[in-house]
């Protein structure tokens, strides 16, 4: 049984097919989607250890793929961004690539591993979510519980402040009629 999932998603079949050719063989399943729909789709069911996108696809482009993946961490993994105009790219998504690697089609063997050993590495820099945004639900409601009970018991002392301060204030008064 495989132990790591490759999601190539490109709406060609013989990119599909050239790219599981070219991975070196090993303990993977190669995963294919044809389309951005079908692509996100996979990455929610099948949560793959490497991601290779192409930037042009049909009925969700690459670039809306890669927004849903830099909006929900969970999503996240190693990333290949391939396309044959670069330009497009970078129009999107300015060049250093920091969290993913680029690779411009139509590439070689050698060029494929090479972004992959480096969308790997690009990878542990990714920011990861922060550990309160990552907290349980119930520690987050404690806290809100506490704070609620802090606000209710600042209120009722502002009541009581407000009201002796009426007091004060008709004593004053009458001391000066």
């Amino acid at each position: 049984m495989a132990t790591h999932k490759i999601l190539v998603i490109d709406d060609s079949r013989v990119i599909r097919n050239m790219v599981r050719d070219m991975l070196p063989k090993g303990n993977f399943e190669v995963l294919e989607a044809k389309d951005g729909v079908e692509g996100v789709n996979t990455i929610h069911q099948q949560r793959p250890n490497l991601i290779m996108l192409d930037f042009l696809l049909p009925r969700m482009s690459g670039w809306e793929v890669f927004q849903e993946i830099q909006a929900k961490p969970e999503l996240r993994a190693p990333l290949v961004l391939m396309s044959g105009r670069k330009e497009e790219v970078t129009e999107k998504i300015p060049e250093p690539f920091e969290y993913f690697e680029f690779i411009e089609k139509p590439f070689e063997q050698k060029e494929l591993v090479e972004a992959i050993k480096s969308a790997m590495q690009k990878f542990r820099k990714w920011p990861q979510p922060t550990p309160a945004a990552a907290a349980p639900a119930a520690a987050g409601s404690a806290d809100v519980v506490a704070l609620t009970q802090k606000v209710e018991k600042m209120q009722a002392e502002l009541d009581l402040m407000k009201k002796q301060m009426a007091q004060l204030l008709n004593f004053i008064k009458q001391k000066l009629r």
